[in-house]
């Protein structure tokens, strides 16, 4: 018997290779290449972290170029009291979602077959996009209540109590914007390219392709943003 609130929070676009793990169906190819983005992101930090010199070579000069570029994301964002707690969290939803779209517009999946659908970046599945989103939820709600109690949720009534509808409306749009956001446009960008590559494989598809690099990249920048934004919104109040 399989559990009907699994059934029907269950999201599925096209094919998939499942996997069954305690009885619950999960989507293969998604972790397959989940742990091959982990795999890239762990190699690059050991490679640009394992012989730190005062005159640092490329892969330590990325390294510190990513780890700078996302505190002062957190630093904008959540403000200079507060953002040092928050850098790792940011930093990993920043580095999964960019080299996850970089890693589905650069490496030929494609090519490897798997018996049931086929692998793509983990972002082009919307669980994944809804897990990031999630997850991001639960911290602004964690970071709110560390800072104020249960006091946090007084917000909801502020600045008059007719609007605590919409007040808690809007902790349910924020994590369905930032997965349908992400999922909407990296499905659409591998579409466009793959429907492109089948009718005209040469020329036509590669400034689309670069276009896909660029907006992959922005992607990663504005979930980053928004996370720090929220988790900001929830230390300071409204």
């Amino acid at each position: 018997m399989i559990n009907p609130i699994f059934d029907v929070s269950e999201v599925s676009v096209g094919q998939h290779f499942y996997w069954y793990i305690f009885g619950y169906a999960v989507h293969g190819q998604v972790l397959i290449t989940s742990w091959i983005v982990c795999l890239i992101i762990g190699v690059t930090a050991y490679l640009g972290t394992r012989k730190l010199t005062m005159v640092p070579d490329f892969s330590q000069s990325l390294t510190e170029f990513v780890t700078e570029y996302i505190r002062e994301i957190a630093k904008t964002q959540i403000g200079e009291k507060e953002y040092l707690k928050y850098v790792p969290f940011l930093g990993t939803l920043f580095l999964f979602i960019f080299v996850s779209n970089w890693a589905g517009a650069l490496i030929p999946w494609r090519l490897i077959e798997l018996p049931h659908g086929e692998l793509a970046a983990p972002t082009n599945d919307i669980n994944t996009t809804v897990s990031l989103a999630l997850l991001t939820s639960i911290t602004y709600f964690y970071a709110g209540i560390r800072k104020k109690g249960f006091g946090y949720f007084k917000r909801y009534i502020e600045p008059a109590f007719f609007l605590l509808p919409i007040n808690i409306l809007e902790d349910f749009t924020k994590p369905l914007s930032l997965s349908f956001r992400l999922f909407g446009n990296i499905l659409a960008d591998e579409l466009v390219v793959g429907v492109l590559i089948a009718l005209v494989p040469v020329v036509i598809p590669i400034p689309l392709m670069l276009l896909g690099l660029f907006t992959s990249a922005i992607q990663a920048l504005v979930f980053a943003t928004l996370a720090g934004a929220y988790i900001g919104e929830a230390l300071e109040g409204h």
